[in-house]
């Protein structure tokens, strides 16, 4: 049988307060109205469970039994209740994001400052990984969305796309590179080049473009982060092709990125969260500022 929680939470509020007036106020009802659904509840269990005279109510045998029996469960669902609503705020006042490490390091901080002015309550969670993880993050609900490289299609994850943006040649300004207006690979030929590791979806997307090109290459280092490709680059021990936004995140000022074609390389960006999981309010108040911010950006071409 379905079972009556409005009549077994009225059974149990009469039982322990040994009056209907009580009883009724407690719950917010009218002394009419917890008499129906009282009667509605014994009516569908085909017993008496209280007694009740002008004076006293008082519990009849299957009314002592039930009352025993039911508490303790009644109670621990109540509790379970009360941690989820708990749990629910708790969740509402954090945000978790994953975010390619080009984009956290230099354009994240910036937006969290902007975030932080409306929305002073809430905590933000940023994992700073690669594509492939920050993916694998949002599937397992660890992050709300992320902004990764847009590859093939997942039936679990909805991709917004939102930028694409060149790779470019990474040279120390002292290089005679620098200056240049663009480069190509076949000027590259022959000159030191750091690249990082084939895990990546950048260095995916470098080997598709390249094809069997690449192993024309003088590819004298291997990374895990493009980061280190930089500062390797800034040392003047290799060149190194990395997306646009690598070389904004660093900073550096010994470092210049030189436009590359024949093949040019690009790569695209998007939000990916879960399909058919709506982003908190928070989530969706960050992701609309990240989505302005690089509208405001002239250099990419921003796709949402």
């Amino acid at each position: 049988m379905a079972v009556d929680f409005l009549g077994l939470e009225a059974f149990l509020s009469i039982a322990e307060r040994g009056s209907f007036r009580k009883a009724a106020a407690h719950l917010n009802l009218s002394q009419t109205g917890l008499s129906h659904r009282i009667r509605k509840f014994e009516d569908a269990l085909g017993c008496r469970l209280l007694a009740r005279t002008t004076r006293q109510v008082t519990l009849t045998p299957a009314g002592l039994e039930l009352a025993g029996r039911a508490r303790g469960p009644v109670e621990a669902l109540q509790a379970a209740l009360a941690e989820l609503r708990a749990g629910a705020g708790r969740r509402e006042q954090s945000v978790t994001i994953g975010c390619l490490p080009t984009i956290a390091v230099h354009h994240v901080p910036r937006l969290l400052v902007e975030f932080a002015a409306s929305y002073p309550g809430v905590t933000v969670k940023v994992f700073d990984n690669s594509a492939s993880e920050i993916a694998e993050r949002v599937a397992r609900g660890e992050a709300e969305f992320g902004i990764t490289i847009v590859s093939a299609n997942r039936w679990d994850l909805d991709i917004v796309p939102l930028l694409t943006e060149s790779f470019v040649v990474a040279c120390p300004t002292g290089h005679d590179f620098a200056a240049r207006a663009h480069l190509s690979w076949a000027e590259l030929e022959g000159r030191p080049l750091v690249r990082v590791a084939p895990h990546t979806g950048n260095r995916a997307l470098l080997d598709e473009a390249l094809g069997a090109r690449r192993d024309a290459m003088d590819w004298r280092y291997e990374v895990q982060h493009l980061a280190t490709a930089i500062s390797m680059v800034e040392s003047g021990l290799a060149l190194a092709v990395v997306p646009r936004l690598a070389v904004d995140a660093a900073g550096s000022p010994g470092v210049v990125a030189v436009p590359l074609r024949d093949p040019g390389v690009l790569r695209r960006l998007g939000v990916v969260s879960r399909r058919g999981v709506p982003l908190t309010p928070a989530a969706e108040a960050l992701l609309a500022l990240l989505r302005r911010h690089f509208r405001a950006r002239p250099r990419e071409k921003v796709l949402a």
